[in-house]
């Protein structure tokens, strides 16, 4: 599902349907919520990139989702998911037994180091049966994880059914992790910055991969990245994220074309253009002045206000508001589009 046009899709039957949803770290130097009042619907088949800097509250979200936050998070609001039986229920209301039949048959992740994800000690194609094994009625054959191999493009699935992880290339185990996230047919994958230690080739065939079985499956792909560049042709939409909170969402090209918000307009400035010098010793890095942290916020007033070039004398003490535009855009400005 690809359409740009017409009624946003996700307004009709929204597979996820996140509301109010705030999480707090209790620790001493936590001031601020991680997540405040998230707001989002996705739909079946869906791919939404969600963009910010590190600590803007991505990684939260991604675990808050998954029921994996940590035991010092205290967490409100609803994530209304509607399961394989179409009976839509708030995973924030499920119990530990509950959450592991659907972490990887519903829901799964594909995580940033997939190193750090599988054993060193099973070979891959015994992982990823482990993995089918855990959520099905019975044994998978050899045939089955194959399968799942060839559908991540790794044509040569004997040999890299029966390998370890060391004696794989970083393409071909992200691959892998792709294929475990997807052995069991989940209705939702979530992929957390997926193909950031990968060089600008191997991110492109990673994207291809995860494009393509996208088109396939029909499972939606909510899409974590700090790379604006990685969402273009990719994602359907976006969602901005700074300081815990949604403040730009929209389709990707309209975004893009004409941001609103002043920190979307900032990140898009962040990527590198063609036209720039080539010699390092010419080209000066684009950088957003100050820093994402609690100390430098206004309280009861705009986050982004110390970074921001439109600021007014209104940002630093007026929350804004959610501004709901034509073609499923919303911002969260005080002095949007300027």
């Amino acid at each position: 599902m690809h359409a740009q046009s017409g009624a946003a899709p996700w307004v009709d039957s929204p597979l996820l349907r996140v509301r109010g949803l705030t999480a707090r770290y209790v620790c001493a130097d936590q001031t601020e919520p991680a997540l405040a009042e998230v707001d989002f619907d996705i739909a079946r088949g869906e791919i939404v990139g969600i963009l910010g800097e590190s600590g803007s509250g991505k990684s939260t979200l991604a675990l808050s989702i998954l029921g994996l936050l940590p035991t010092n998070a205290r967490i409100e609001g609803s994530i209304l998911f509607q399961n394989q039986a179409h009976k839509p229920e708030d995973l924030l209301r499920l119990d530990e037994p509950q959450w592991r039949e659907i972490r990887g048959a519903e829901i799964s992740m594909i995580f940033q180091e997939p190193r750090l994800s599988l054993s060193p000690v099973m070979r891959v194609g015994e992982q990823i049966a482990e993995v089918m094994r855990a959520h099905g009625d019975g044994t998978p054959k050899k045939q089955d994880v194959e399968a799942i191999l060839r559908r991540v493009r790794l044509a040569d699935s004997g040999r890299v059914s029966s390998a370890y992880p060391y004696q794989l290339s970083g393409g071909e185990l992200h691959r892998i992790a792709i294929a475990q996230a997807l052995a069991c047919g989940p209705d939702l994958v979530i992929a957390d910055e997926p193909t950031r230690s990968l060089d600008v080739t191997v991110q492109g065939e990673i994207l291809n991969v995860l494009r393509e079985v996208n088109r396939e499956s029909g499972s939606a792909l909510i899409f974590i990245t700090h790379n604006p560049a990685l969402l273009v042709g990719f994602a359907d939409r976006v969602m901005v994220m700074y300081a815990g909170r949604i403040v730009e969402e929209g389709p990707v090209a309209q975004v893009f074309r004409r941001p609103l918000h002043p920190y979307t307009k900032a990140l898009l400035q962040l990527v590198p253009q063609r036209s720039e010098p080539s010699d390092p010793v010419q080209q000066r890095l684009p950088v957003i002045s100050g820093s994402l942290s609690d100390s430098d916020r206004p309280a009861g007033g705009c986050a982004f206000e110390p970074r921001c070039p439109a600021r007014t004398n209104f940002c630093r003490s007026e929350l804004p508001s959610t501004i709901k535009l034509e073609g499923g855009r919303r911002v969260s400005c005080l002095n949007y589009g300027n």
